[in-house]
């Protein structure tokens, strides 16, 4: 993200969150943006590559499998997921980005759908083999962030997997700005909820300047 996107994100979110509105930001900055992707901080308009570099490393199959992309954004990554077989489900709390994605993939095979995660509709639990939790968790205020994790690890499937990317820190380190950096005790609340760590990440991305990074697998138990 460059500085003017994330100066305008900040803005946004400060207003909201002062207001005791910790998710309206999202869709007063899609509205904002107008379809110009330029405005929104996390929208490359591509797949995320520590996303996709785990599937392929770890020979994840999506035929038969039904996926969930939690906070999807724009779209890119779930519509990779639905390339790769999975049978996708994408939301966000923005109306106004879902109508966005829909727009930019009008023949899509993903089931795109205006949900809150603090609030998501109940079929939703235990219901997908593959859930993808890119870059939402690290732009959520902390004090909402252990119930956004019990939403997100129910959402998982028995024996089936959960993927975290988020940026990382120590926990001396300072919290700084949106996004919040996530530090290793938070992502291990996961386990608090029903999930084995399969494989815990810390690495430094190809962004300039690099970003530190933690990835994450998860397994539910059966």
């Amino acid at each position: 993200m460059n500085e003017g996107r994330r100066a305008t994100a900040r803005e946004i979110a400060r207003g909201h969150l002062a207001a005791g509105d910790p998710l309206g930001w999202f869709e007063a900055l899609y509205s904002r943006a107008g379809r110009d992707a330029s405005i929104i901080p996390w929208a490359d308009l591509s797949p995320n590559p520590s996303v996709f570099a785990w599937l392929d490393g770890h020979g994840a199959e999506g035929s038969g499998r039904s996926a969930l992309d939690v906070g999807c954004g724009l779209g890119d990554d779930a519509e990779e997921l639905a390339r790769r077989g999975f049978a996708t489900t994408a939301f966000d709390v923005s109306e106004a980005a879902i109508a966005w994605c829909r727009s930019r993939f009008a023949r899509s095979r993903v089931n795109y759908v205006v949900a809150d995660l603090l609030r998501p509709p109940a079929e939703w639990q235990g219901g997908f083999d593959f859930v993808l939790e890119s870059y939402t968790l690290q732009v959520l205020p902390p004090r909402i962030r252990q119930e956004a994790i019990r939403r997100i690890a129910a959402f998982v499937a028995p024996h089936g997997t959960l993927l975290l990317v988020a940026r990382g820190r120590e926990p001396v380190d300072p919290e700084g700005e949106m996004p919040w950096p996530l530090t290793r005790d938070e992502i291990r609340v996961f386990q608090d909820f029903g999930l084995r760590e399969l494989g815990f990440e810390d690495y430094m991305d190809d962004e300039d300047p690099p970003v530190r990074r933690f990835r994450v697998a998860y397994r539910a138990e059966g």
